[in-house]
């Protein structure tokens, strides 16, 4: 089992995600707000914006302050930069 921190302090196990998606679009709208409905949404976004939905194995809905490029680079193991972007 590898975690992998989704901002704030909060981890998520690497092997239950099935998706990481922009939270812009209508369907993943529609997504969060029924995984609210049933009690299956989890917030860790802590009241900021949120830029990444993950959409787990389990049917947990994860919300997500980090990009979905930093998030990608977490799970891959690459390195970050101070700015939060991967050299390269």
């Amino acid at each position: 089992m590898k975690l992998v921190n989704i901002g704030f302090g909060n981890c998520v196990n690497t092997d239950r995600i099935i998706a990481l998606v922009s939270p812009d679009a209508a369907p993943i709208k529609r997504i969060v707000q029924e995984a609210k409905e049933k009690g299956t949404l989890i917030d860790a976004s802590c009241g900021r914006k949120t830029r990444t939905v993950i959409i787990t194995d389990n049917d947990q809905v994860i919300l997500s302050y980090l990009e979905i490029k930093t998030l990608t680079h977490r799970i891959n193991g690459e390195e970050e930069s101070e700015g939060g972007s991967v050299d390269g």
